[in-house]
């Protein structure tokens, strides 16, 4: 823990802990995630920080809008009730004071689901990983079964080869399990199979249980997964090249041809409506294009398989 962690603990601790329960999926979260830090720091570390980012982003909103009185722009024509124009006077203050409370709950608001919703990021991240690597970290486990290595020390050794990511990750939590707490193989193997992120490396880890229970032949079942997972990937390969190949379609019609034609369309009936300014045109080329070609780019980095 750092020292801001810390002091986060020290001061919400107590309260974090009363929210297990409440926050089960955090906790498996954290745990599939492999991050290095108990719920209920983690999660104290997510109250605070949402506090001050609410207190921060509020103060700094409310002098926005009390120095450049951001409340006398808004106008409204028409009929309004006698105690809106009564206390028409004070829109600086009041619209300051709804900017505080607004701000405040939105920016306080968001970095909590922030904190909640990173750690299932990162454990599907790893488990992107895991199912990459997979392949060729049984490959090496097999080479080194087929040289009559003991099980426990096959996953020692694949836990100490950084090359595999975190397929060798997992690896050293089995390990870790053995060497540290005296667990068997059996048992770890089912420790960390119930928190793998990874559905691959589950049924990996449940049928080399199998195996080594039964007594039947490690290094053919290694050699058979290896296979297996290996032709997976090659069909994963291939499904999203072709999905690729759709969405560069998509985005062709999408984000150039169709921003095109409305731009057209909208810059001939400025011209005749003799609009000086073209609100929708504006919208086309500082909203949708960004954001829209922002959209795929998060839609294809989230597709896209680990090499």
């Amino acid at each position: 823990m750092n020292s801001f962690e810390r002091i986060a603990f020290r001061l919400l601790g107590t309260r974090a802990a009363t929210k297990r329960d409440k926050y089960a999926d955090l906790r498996s979260s954290l745990v599939t995630a492999r991050m290095k830090i108990p719920f209920e720091v983690y999660l104290s570390t997510a109250y605070l920080s949402s506090a001050i980012a609410a207190v921060l982003g509020a103060v700094v909103l409310g002098l926005i809008t009390y120095a450049f009185n951001l409340p006398s722009l808004i106008t409204y024509r028409g009929e309004v009730p006698d105690f809106m124009v009564a206390i028409s006077q004070y829109n600086l203050l009041i619209g300051t004071i709804l900017a505080i409370i607004i701000s405040f709950a939105v920016i306080g608001g968001i970095t909590f689901v922030i904190f909640l919703v990173y750690p299932s990021v990162v454990a599907s991240n790893r488990k992107r990983s895991i199912d990459a690597t997979l392949p060729y970290a049984i490959n090496y486990i097999t080479a080194m079964s087929t040289a009559g290595i003991p099980p426990a020390e096959i996953f020692r050794q694949l836990g100490n080869s950084p090359i595999y990511g975190e397929s060798a990750t997992e690896a050293r939590f089995v390990s870790m399990e053995v060497d540290l707490y005296g667990k068997d193989l059996i048992d770890a193997l089912r420790l960390v199979s119930s928190t793998t992120p990874s559905m691959r490396m589950k049924e990996f880890f449940q049928g080399s249980m199998g195996c080594i229970s039964s007594g039947s032949n490690l290094t053919e079942y290694f050699r058979t997964k290896a296979e297996q997972y290996s032709l997976e990937n090659r069909q994963t390969q291939k499904l999203f090249l072709d999905t690729l190949g759709l969405i560069a379609e998509s985005y062709v019609t999408a984000m150039v041809a169709g921003p095109l034609f409305l731009i057209i369309l909208q810059s001939i009936m400025s011209i005749l409506s003799n609009q000086a300014q073209p609100i929708f045109l504006y919208i086309i080329v500082y909203l949708l294009i960004p954001f829209g070609s922002i959209m795929f780019v998060i839609l294809i980095s989230s597709m896209t398989p680990e090499a």
